[in-house]
This record gives structure tokens, sequence and C-alpha cells, in this order.
């Protein structure tokens, strides 16, 4: 079984080699093992799998639940973890470093942080404090005895904020505190993503939720893009087949949707594989 030193180092380098990789996003141990039994090289935590796993209509995670989720998910599999951290659960600075710390212990070789506050009426950090944030993180992640790779997120297109040049001026800020990888959720298209893209030196994270579904892994390797991930989505798909199971069992006595059950032989199996 690899060290946690040797999935750091597997991980950066898979944002170091041409091309793009897609880090899918399990949300409990059973998802990480199908997913590593796919073939993928890493995964990332989802708050919002987490949150829909928990049954939190409000989407609504602590930092503790998090943190056991990511210890779940990196002892699961033999590959690197990336943990989602939302804003690390502080607005002081020093306060929301402490989580990249926790996130390491519990196994995660990279996280993020994010400049979004939580509260809806001021959602966005004022710049000087979330640089402050981001420089603070990356101080506690080069203090690890284990190398950990720090995503700064600018959360301005997800609230509503879609002013693209405070956007790329807060990722070229978080770029110079020492971000490893940059990521602005919101992204629509592919142009979208070949400017913020050009915008920045470090490697970028796009996330395919506002994206047509069309749009492929070569086109936003193209663009620039290296690291592919898709939230809570495959959360909300099991979600979406599990609803429509039961809707054909409630409204028309139909059992019709075990003909595309996963046969029990293959789970088991991959489950064994991871």
């Amino acid at each position: 079984m690899p060290s946690q030193a040797d999935k750091a180092s597997t991980f950066r380098a898979l944002h170091e080699r041409p091309g793009a990789f897609v880090i899918p996003n399990p949300w409990d141990a059973g998802t990480a093992k199908l997913l590593a039994a796919i073939g993928f090289e890493a995964l990332a935590t989802t708050s919002l799998g987490l949150a829909n796993m928990l049954g939190r209509a409000d989407s609504k995670v602590s930092r503790a639940e998090v943190i056991a989720n990511c210890r779940a998910i990196a002892e699961a599999t033999d590959l690197p973890v990336n943990v989602d951290l939302e804003n690390c659960f502080a607005h002081e600075p020093a306060a929301a470093a402490e989580a990249i710390r926790l996130a390491a212990e519990a196994g995660a070789v990279g996280g993020s942080i994010e400049d979004s506050t939580g509260d809806p009426k001021n959602p966005i950090y004022d710049f000087d404090l979330a640089v402050a944030r981001v420089r603070a993180a990356v101080e506690a992640a080069r203090a690890l005895p284990v190398p950990f790779m720090l995503t700064a997120r600018a959360e301005n297109l997800l609230h509503g904020r879609n002013d693209k040049g405070d956007t790329i001026r807060r990722l070229q800020a978080y770029e110079a505190a020492g971000a490893d990888v940059l990521y602005a959720p919101g992204l629509r298209n592919v142009a979208e993503v070949r400017e913020f893209v050009g915008a920045v030196k470090r490697p970028f994270n796009v996330v395919t939720g506002w994206l047509d579904p069309d749009i492929t892994v070569a086109q936003l390797a193209e663009a620039g893009a290296k690291r592919i991930s898709v939230g809570g989505a495959l959360s909300r798909l099991a979600l979406a087949a599990f609803v429509d199971a039961g809707r054909a069992m409630k409204e028309q006595g139909s059992f019709a949707w075990m003909r595309e059950m996963m046969a029990f032989a293959d789970v088991r199996k991959m489950l064994g594989a991871a």
C-alpha cells in the first residue's frame, strides 16, 4: 500500500504531466472503491454529496463531518484524495488554515479553500481578507510533514457576481500567495475556460456542473484545463435513479427498474478490487 507521501507524489505528477485528468467525486468509501476499480487515478470529496448522504436539505456540513468523510474515502483506496473544505469553516485566516492540517491528518494530499463566506447577504470575502486566508492556508500546507497541494477557489460566479475581471484578479492574487491549483466554479463554456486558464500560470481545475454536458475532456484539455471534477453531480445522478425507482414502485407498482441494477457479483468484484 502506498504511503501518504507516495500518494502526494502521484498527485503532483498528475498535475505536471501533459493533458488533463478527471478527478471524480465519491461521497463515501463504497463509491470511492467503485471509482478506483474503474481506473481513475485520484479522487476528490464533495461536501454536497456528503450533505446529500446525511439528508441535509440545506446542504450544510460541519468541519468534523467533512474530515471524517475525508478519512473514510482516503482509507478506502490507494488513490490520492483531494478534500473539499468549503471556506475551511472559519473566517479568520489562521483558524481557516487549521482545516488544512486536519485534512492532511485524515489522509488527504490536497484540499481547497474558497472565498465564499457562507453569508447570503455578503457572500464573498473582501479581497484583502480572501488573499490573507489563502496565504495562511498555503503556510499551513507547507508546514506539513507530507506535501499537500492547496487549491484556491474564487466563488464570484456562483453568487451572482458575474465580474470576470474581479474573479481573474482574485485567482492571480491567490496564485501569487502560493496556491498550487486555481479554480473558479461556474464557467459555462470552453471559451471561458480558455480565458481563465490563460490568465494564470498554475494548474486550473474545471468543474463540469455549469458546462454543456456534451463538452468533452479532450476539449477542456485543449483549452488548457488540467484537472476536471464533477462536484456533487454523481451523487445527484444516483439520487435521480433512486427516486425514479421509488416512484415506479409507488405510482405504477413496477419493479422494471431492477433490470438496470448492477450485478451483485460485479459489485463485489469492484469493491474487492480497490
